[in-house]
């Protein structure tokens, strides 16, 4: 065992769970909802199917380079571990409260606010009511996120059970509509070709801040690439499994969300989809009706809650890790009375999730948090290449494919995604680095227990 997880979290945990928890850490509110946006800043259906194509194969770049890390790395933490050992400290703490706030917190707060809009058309009152400046609709929300530490303060078996069975009904119940889609739809082929009006009006630098704006979302709809590797710590056999389940989910979401945004197209013009958030009602609607449209909705929610779910699991992780080295943060390391879960740590993401549905629009969320994830995994990812040159002596079961060229289009890409994010919303990528400079100045305020290795 490695000597970081002396601690109360078991190795219990199967690589068909963590194949798993990554389809249900990646699959959430955004490939139901992030369509519409990109239709609207970009408005051609099969430059949009190639961005989300683009987005799978970067995400298979970092999944490989993320599986050499955690192979060499096989602790609880993720990217806090790689970018700590590789790096030192500061970089290390800062990927950790990033975690916090954006990389678990704000997305779970996406989907939750993603299913409530999913649910206000059948609960029109979810979206009218208020308790004074706060709508129904958030408290229903916030109320989901509780319900969910809930069940993971009841023992670690209990937590990643769920994660099993949610995930499980998610994925057959998005084949389902895929294939009724195909066999029952009254979809035009013709909508996965045509562009909007305004799409030949585009200039150049327009398409460009477009796409890479776009390519942010596509990008968040693909977070949770890495979710195996927070409970590395947790697995039976690491080295072997944590490669192989970061793989074999990715590669199943990246099919799973070229089909779910054909099938947009199929049923719906990118023009009826511009601009909207529930882009699967929609062209639920147009394909099978009202009735299919409400057992669409339910599959839809389930794979909400299941996305909800297994990042209620994976995050808690990070801060556990950051609790077992930080003093001023120990309480993050408590795992309760023979629970098996980061008990404090669930709390604080559960206080942190409510402060972040309260706070805006789900664009403006999943841009904050996308800008922050891309930039933080491109460094993990360049841990790779910087260990390989400063520590080729270390041990490597598993090795990157494709490499060095593997990372290095991970990082180019990445980078050039956020230049062009900044331009294209500068608001909430400024956000982004406001909050990692914050994680930065909390670490010059704490003091470590022991020196980074």
């Amino acid at each position: 065992m490695d000597p970081e997880d002396k601690g109360r979290l078991r190795r219990h945990v199967t690589r068909r769970t963590a194949t798993l928890l990554v389809v249900a850490n990646i699959i959430g509110a955004g490939i139901f909802t992030t369509t519409g946006f990109q239709a609207a800043d970009i408005g051609h259906p099969l430059v949009i199917l190639g961005l989300w194509l683009v987005g799978g194969v970067i995400a298979i770049c970092g999944a490989l380079s993320y599986g050499e890390l955690g192979a060499a790395m096989p602790s609880a933490g993720g990217e806090y571990v790689y970018l700590r050992r590789t790096y030192g400290g500061a970089l290390g703490f800062m990927s950790a409260f990033v975690s916090l706030v954006a990389g678990f917190s704000a997305p779970i707060a996406s989907v939750v606010k993603g299913l409530i809009g999913y649910l206000a058309p059948f609960a029109p009152l979810l979206e009218e009511g208020r308790v004074g400046p706060v709508t129904l609709g958030d408290l229903a929300a916030i109320g989901i996120v509780w319900l969910l530490i809930a069940i993971q303060l009841r023992g670690a078996t209990s937590g990643f059970r769920m994660v099993d069975w949610v995930t499980l009904s998610k994925v057959g119940g998005i084949v389902t509509i895929l294939l009724a889609a195909v066999l029952i739809g009254r979809g035009r082929l013709a909508g996965l070709v045509t562009p909007s009006p305004g799409f030949h009006e585009l200039g150049a630098a327009d398409l460009m801040t477009g796409l890479a704006t776009s390519l942010i979302f596509v990008m968040f709809c693909y977070s949770g690439w890495n979710a195996a590797a927070y409970i590395a710590g947790e697995l039976r056999d690491p080295v072997r499994d944590l490669p192989r389940s970061l793989l074999a989910g990715t590669g199943i979401v990246v099919l799973l969300y070229l089909g779910m945004n054909a099938v947009y197209f199929y049923g719906a013009s990118v023009s009826e989809l511009a601009g909207r958030v529930e882009v699967g009602l929609i062209a639920a609607r147009n394909l099978f009706g009202d009735t299919g449209a409400a057992l669409v909705t339910a599959v839809l929610c389930v794979s909400l809650l299941g996305s909800a779910t297994a990042m209620t699991v994976a995050g808690p992780r990070v801060y556990y890790a950051l609790g077992r080295d930080y003093r001023a943060f120990a309480l993050l390391a408590s795992t309760g009375r023979g629970r098996g879960v980061p008990v404090s740590a669930l709390l604080l993401q559960g206080l942190v999730t409510s402060a972040i549905i309260l706070s805006g629009r789900i664009d403006q969320i999943m841009q904050y948090a996308g800008f922050t994830l891309t930039l933080f995994a491109s460094l993990a990812v360049s841990c790779v290449i910087v260990l390989r040159i400063r520590r080729p002596e270390m041990p490597r079961p598993f090795r990157t494919w494709g490499y060095p060229w593997t990372p290095l289009f991970f990082l180019a890409v990445s980078g050039w995604m956020m230049i062009w994010a900044v331009r294209g919303r500068p608001v909430e990528s400024l956000l982004s680095l406001l909050t990692v400079g914050v994680g930065g100045l909390l670490f010059y305020l704490t003091r470590p227990k022991k020196a980074a290795d």
